[in-house]
């Protein structure tokens, strides 16, 4: 049988800050291909090289990776402020639009930090440009200093909803998880369903309620170590067996076909 294709949603970057690519981290094809058991396929997420249509027809299932830039504030009507961070607008209009038709079509996709936060964005939802600042909030970003290692350790825990969707998933009701993010969900968009929080009551884990499909995300990076983290592994096994049962629903496995319905 051959294996589904998920599009990894890249990002925009200077190469040596002079070359521009379209980049996505080792870690996320590395969990896609070894632990979710699909074709990682990059995506560059610009509407003048693909669209969502073609996209949605190329791929059984997305990743919606974390990235620097923030989702713009205009997204949500609100006007930008230098708290907001830098953007990537190219991104923005490819994302938004994929993620609601993913909803509307069933088709899988798994949102990891800007992409939780494009999850909710997509949905009518808002962000807080900054979490560190909010009253009884701790700082969630990444350490400035350190080894990858360090910078991706176990900070803090996230509680689930008692027998929702994230607790069966993981068989426990808290986790630990690390944590690398300044924006968070402040109005959880329509049918956005928080699972999961971290100590703070900072939104961690959602899903989007009555979709035909699977559309988990979460607040943190689960692709580090996910072969291995009993956290993570989960998660990416779920995410491949949608995006198989996708696959095959359109005919795409079957008899190593690889027509698209």
């Amino acid at each position: 049988m051959k294996r589904p294709i998920v599009g990894i949603i890249g990002n925009q970057n200077l190469l040596n800050n002079q070359y521009p690519v379209h980049a996505v981290g080792l870690m996320n094809t590395q969990a896609v291909a070894g632990v979710t058991d699909a074709i990682p396929m990059l995506i560059p997420a610009d509407p003048r090289l693909v669209s969502v249509p073609e996209l949605l027809d190329a791929c059984d299932g997305f990743l919606l990776t974390g990235g620097r830039p923030n989702v713009h504030p205009e997204e949500y009507g609100e006007i930008a402020t230098a708290a907001h961070g830098d953007f990537d607008r190219a991104r923005d209009c490819i994302v938004l639009p994929l993620v609601r038709a993913c909803v509307e079509r069933g088709q899988p996709f798994l949102g990891i930090c800007r992409g939780f936060q494009e999850v909710n964005v997509a949905m009518g939802g808002s962000l807080y440009p900054e979490i560190r600042d909010l009253p009884g909030r701790t700082n969630h970003r990444m350490p400035p200093d350190g080894t990858l290692e360090e910078k991706f350790e176990l900070r803090h825990a996230v509680s689930f909803t008692q027998g929702g969707v994230f607790h069966r998933l993981m068989g426990a009701q808290s986790v630990m998880t690390n944590t690398l993010h300044g924006q968070g969900i402040c109005r959880a968009g329509v049918r956005i369903v928080i699972d999961g929080t971290a100590p703070d009551g900072t939104p961690e884990a959602i899903y989007v309620e009555g979709a035909p499909g699977f559309t988990l995300s979460v607040q943190w990076h689960p692709e580090w170590n996910a072969a291995n983290d009993p956290v993570s592994r989960p998660l990416f096994t779920a995410f491949g067996e949608a995006c198989r049962g996708y696959a095959s629903a359109r005919g795409r496995l079957i008899n190593g076909s690889s027509a698209v319905a």
